[in-house]
C-alpha cells in the first residue's frame, strides 16, 4: 500500500498541472507537472478536479447569497472556474473545433490545433459550451446544496473522462502534451474512475435520484468517447486538445442531466 504522503504528492502534481494555483514542487520532484509519472498520478486526478468544482460551486452559492441574479451567479462561477483552470479545457475545446472544422487533411488540421490564434471556430465553440454551461448552472440555482454538489461531481468525472482519449487513442502527433501522457491503459486509469465514480454520487447527499446520477454518468461517458470518435476520425489520435474537449463535453453533459432533474428532487 502506497504511503499517504505518495497520495498527497500525487494529488499536488494533478493540482499543478490541471490548475493555476500556486501549488508548491517537492524539491524531489523532477518534472514540475508529474508527467514522467503521469499513470500513478492520475489516480488522484479525480480529487484534484472535485477541489477545483467546489472552489466554481463556492463563488455560485456565494453570488446566489448576495442576491445575484441566477445567470450572473453562473457567470461568476464559470469565471472562478476558468480562473482555477487556465481555461486549459475551453482551450482544447477551441483548438479542436478550429482544427477540425477549418482543416482539409489530417496534418492541416494539427497545424491549426496547434496554433494559438483563435479562429471563427474555436470562438463559436467556445461562447456555445460557456452559455450552455452557465444557464445549465443558473437553472440549479434553486438548490444551492445540489448546485454544489453537481459542480463538484462534473468537476471530478469530467476531469477523469478527459483521459479517455489517452487510454482508446493514440497520440496523434510525435510531440506535445497527449505524447507526453504516454499509451494510458484502463488498467493504469482504473483507481482513478473509481474515485470519480464515488465523487459523482456526492449530488445524493443533496436529493438527486441515484436515476439522476447514473444518467449523468453515462451521458458523460457517452459524450467524452463521441469525442473520442471524432477525433479517431478527424486526426487519426488524440492530443492534449482532445483531452480537454472530452471534459469539456463530459462537464456539459452532467450539469445537463442535474438540470433536467431537478423536478425530481
Amino acid at each position: 500500500m502506497s504511503k499517504p504522503s505518495t497520495w498527497v504528492h500525487d494529488l499536488l502534481a494533478c493540482l499543478r498541472f490541471y490548475s493555476r494555483l500556486p501549488v508548491p514542487t517537492p524539491p524531489d520532484e523532477a518534472d514540475p507537472h508529474g508527467l514522467g509519472r503521469f499513470a500513478r498520478a492520475i489516480r488522484m486526478l479525480p480529487l484534484a478536479g472535485a477541489l477545483l468544482g467546489l472552489g466554481s460551486a463556492a463563488v455560485f452559492v456565494l453570488a446566489l447569497r448576495l442576491h445575484a441574479p441566477p445567470f450572473a451567479a453562473a457567470f461568476l462561477a464559470l469565471i472562478a472556474s476558468v480562473l482555477l483552470s487556465g481555461g486549459m479545457h475551453e482551450d482544447g475545446l477551441a483548438d479542436c473545433a478550429d482544427g477540425f472544422g477549418g482543416g482539409g487533411d489530417r496534418e492541416r488540421k494539427l497545424a491549426i490545433m496547434r496554433d494559438s490564434r483563435l479562429g471563427s471556430y474555436g470562438a463559436t465553440a467556445l461562447i456555445l459550451s460557456l452559455g450552455l454551461r452557465a444557464s445549465l448552472i443558473a437553472a440549479l440555482a434553486s438548490t444551492q446544496g445540489g448546485a454544489a454538489l453537481a459542480l463538484v461531481a462534473a468537476g471530478a468525472l469530467s476531469r477523469c473522462l478527459s483521459l479517455a482519449p489517452l487510454i482508446a487513442l493514440p497520440p496523434a502527433r510525435a510531440d506535445g502534451a497527449g505524447r507526453a501522457a504516454g499509451a494510458l491503459t484502463w488498467r493504469e486509469a482504473r483507481p482513478a474512475f473509481a474515485l470519480a465514480l464515488a465523487l459523482a454520487a456526492l449530488p445524493l447527499l443533496a436529493g438527486f435520484s441515484l436515476a439522476a446520477c447514473l444518467a449523468a454518468d453515462a451521458l458523460a461517458v457517452l459524450s467524452s468517447l463521441g469525442i473520442c470518435a471524432l477525433a479517431k476520425r478527424q486526426i487519426g489520435g488524440q492530443t492534449g486538445d482532445v483531452a480537454g474537449a472530452a471534459q469539456q463535453a463530459a462537464e456539459c453533459a452532467m450539469l445537463f442531466v442535474f438540470a433536467a432533474s431537478l423536478g425530481s428532487i
